[in-house]
């Protein structure tokens, strides 16, 4: 089941970045709630980077995989008080998304490991429910954590609303992909846009996607909770 999942994943990233004339971007594992034989199971195929909402959640099934060298990224919200262990723990941190939680991560990120790979997260829809830097907020919040020595500015993360129609998400993708595009006029390592999941990286890819983020596609629908 892995085995086709993942290869109809790609699949779908190829065919979605061929029509769009892009370079295919990254595929980053959602394995949130997944046990760590399926993470395992993954990776035995190939797949080498796996995002986690929950810092404790993640930590647990690091212990049980190391040595298989996966890159592991934190893509849920992320409290100020769990910075430490966020930092020491995880290679990327995708949902940064204000001055405090910076300047935390870069505090406890040690010397003696690579800088933590940093994503701005940007509430591009202005959604009260979501998380999320302001779009006018980007620039100012990038300058920060580039001049952070502990930390790597990367890009930016976004979640749109989740209209039903995934073309509705279009114009998201694209302010983003704006945004994302003056950040690396102004600091030129940036390299990563995050967006596209499931049901919509098809759209998310045309519109530039250097990253999509993919769980239920390749592990299948999690449990409803009761």
């Amino acid at each position: 089941m892995l085995t086709h999942a993942l290869q109809d994943t790609l699949h779908r990233v190829e065919n979605a970045a061929s029509a769009a004339g892009r370079p295919s971007p990254r595929l980053l594992a959602v394995s949130k709630t997944q046990p760590a034989d399926a993470i395992a199971g993954l990776a035995s195929l190939g797949q080498h980077a796996f995002g986690e909402n929950y810092v404790q959640e993640a930590v647990a099934k690091q212990a049980g995989l190391q040595g298989l060298g996966l890159e592991w990224h934190l893509i849920g919200h992320l409290q100020s008080n769990k910075a430490k262990e966020a930092a020491a723990r995880f290679d990327w941190v995708q949902a940064v998304d204000r001055e405090r939680l910076a300047l935390a991560l870069n505090a406890h990120r040690a010397a003696e490991q690579a800088p933590l790979n940093v994503l701005i997260q940007v509430n591009i829809d202005d959604e009260a429910s979501k998380h999320g830097c302001p779009p006018d907020g980007v620039m100012a919040l990038a300058d920060l954590i580039a001049a952070q020595p502990r930390l790597r500015l990367r890009g930016v993360m976004v979640i749109p609303a989740p209209h039903p129609d995934v073309d509705a998400r279009r114009p998201a993708f694209r302010h983003a992909r704006e945004l994302f595009e003056a950040l690396a006029a102004v600091h030129p390592q940036v390299d990563t846009l995050s967006m596209g999941m499931s049901d919509d990286l098809e759209v998310a890819i045309a519109e530039g996607s250097t990253m999509v983020r993919v769980g239920t596609a390749l592990f299948g629908a999690r449990p409803r909770k009761a």
